[in-house]
């Protein structure tokens, strides 16, 4: 695959984007096109391993996923990049995954941290490959609602439209079932619209394949929320079956003195309220948490704090400090963390560069955990208070938190986001359908076969596998969408 001594010739070469500084003044995406001969040279490094691991699509329990969850045709696509063959390079890449304009945006590409080349030397951009391949699908035309030349006849609601969801529908239309996306919230899209700001994953991207999946039959009904606008019993009588990708959105709570000042907000309700009044009014309505002049304080050290600062940096906050509660990674490798496993390493997102160009300073800081929340007469939060930690796993397997003596210390704090991660999905429609859940309160429904303790009721993403990544989801709702159709019509030829 690609040119044999490609990986000796060429160098990795990241894609480009616009200046830290200066694309923090909009919300514009800021990743640029690389020019094709550069991108020809990228897919030459994709070398002819014996093994491709960066497509193998494994979870390690207790560990880092290896590799590709969708099984991207990995070394096919870059070979024919490197060929100069892109209609089928982007053939190739939608055999597997349905929406690769969202993996090629948002994915930390665990395929590159399995790449072969990596052992020694810096992976291939497969991420960069895959986001310019099917931009230039786009740009080209190639990319056009593709209806089922026949119906089944069979009803299917899909409720959720996050990457789980819209991956379900898009596989059981191509089936030829009639499906009906249900959403609480007033745009499609779940996660990919109002969890990740506009900047990583703008909305106009999701609608565009939106669009082409209504134009293939598919009906999307926004503002509607099941349980309440519709009765689970109407859904499971007016449709064959029923796939739940509802999310895990229940996020984990700080329990700490002070935590009911104001102030102190979700960050999924700051992300979210950002972009709702972002599309809505281009931020006049006042609709949303503002960061501006404020001292900011994300606690969390993941992906959602990262999009925390990216959009506080945006509002023009006074300063910004993301707490991780656990030491800084280094640059290499653990023991425990070999290759092909995702690379447990230090990285320095793009928020975080964004941070730096403004003030002058990585934002975070770690082993610190919080204390105590103290606010003013008004009963706004105005101090926050940590003390270090040293982690330890105990013989249980579970992360034991020490305080470090003497390391005490009190932050300014005018606003506080709390970004410690989800316990699960909300259990209001999963009470009303009597489905059973396991130990971590998420759906019971086996891997790979995603069918609930109901009858024609299946489930898949989040609330099945706890919170995850957008890669997980789409594959979690492709497989869910064979079994769903297997279920209805006694075999499938759904991937």
């Amino acid at each position: 695959m690609g040119k044999p001594t490609g990986f000796i010739e060429y160098k990795r070469e990241n894609p480009v984007k616009k200046d830290p500084f200066e694309r923090t003044k909009n919300w514009q995406e800021f990743q640029l096109l690389m020019p094709e001969a550069k991108l020809r040279q990228q897919g030459a490094r994709c070398m002819d391993c014996g093994v491709p691991f960066c497509q193998a699509g494994t979870s390690v329990p207790g560990s880092a996923d290896i590799g590709c969850p969708v099984y991207n045709l990995i070394p096919e696509w870059n070979d024919l990049v490197y060929r100069g063959k892109w209609r089928e390079a982007l053939d190739r890449l939608h055999k597997t995954n349905n929406f690769p304009e969202f993996t090629g945006r948002v994915c930390p590409a665990p395929c590159e941290g399995s790449c072969t080349v990596a052992i020694s030397d810096d992976p291939v951009t497969i991420k960069s490959i895959e986001y310019h391949i099917v931009e230039r699908g786009f740009q080209e035309g190639w990319i056009t609602a593709n209806p089922p030349k026949t119906r089944t006849g069979k009803k299917v609601a899909v409720v959720g439209s996050g990457p789980a969801g819209l991956a379900a529908a898009a596989q059981l239309n191509k089936a030829g079932h009639l499906v009906t996306v249900f959403e609480r919230e007033d745009r499609i899209g779940g996660l990919l619209t109002y969890g990740i700001p506009d900047v990583k994953l703008a909305y106009h991207i999701v609608d565009r394949r939106v669009r082409i999946l209504e134009e293939e039959g598919i009906e999307f009904k926004p503002n509607t929320t099941v349980g309440q606008d519709i009765t689970s019993e109407q859904l499971e009588s007016e449709f064959d079956a029923v796939i739940l990708c509802t999310g895990a959105t229940k996020p984990r709570e700080v329990e700490v003195e002070g935590r009911d000042l104001k102030g102190i907000h979700y960050a999924m309700d700051f992300l979210t309220a950002n972009t709702k009044s972002l599309l809505n009014s281009d931020h006049k309505d006042g609709e949303f948490i503002s960061a501006k002049d404020q001292h900011v304080i994300v606690i969390g050290g993941g992906d959602t704090g990262a999009d925390c600062i990216t959009t506080s940096v945006r509002h023009g906050a006074a300063s910004i400090t993301q707490f991780d509660i656990n030491r800084q990674k280094g640059a290499d490798r653990t023991t425990d963390n070999p290759w092909p496993l995702f690379p447990y390493v230090h990285q320095i997102e793009d928020g975080h560069k964004e941070a730096f160009a403004v003030y002058g300073e990585d934002p975070r800081a770690y082993q610190l955990m919080t204390t105590k929340f103290v606010g003013d007469e008004e009963g706004n939060v105005r101090e926050l208070h940590t003390i270090a930690v040293e982690t330890t796993i105990g013989e249980d397997g579970v992360k034991v938190r020490t305080p470090i003596e003497g390391s005490e210390k009190v932050w300014k704090a005018d606003l506080v986001l709390l970004a410690v991660g989800f316990t699960g999905p909300e259990q209001e429609l999963i009470d009303q359908m009597k489905l059973e859940t396991t130990k971590r309160q998420t759906l019971k429904a086996d891997y790979g076969k995603y069918a609930t303790n109901k009858e024609g009721v299946f489930a898949a993403g989040d609330n099945r596998r706890g919170q995850s990544l957008v890669v997980w989801a789409i594959h979690e709702g492709r497989e869910a969408a064979r079994e769903c159709d297997r279920f209805l019509m006694g075999s499938s030829n759904l991937p």
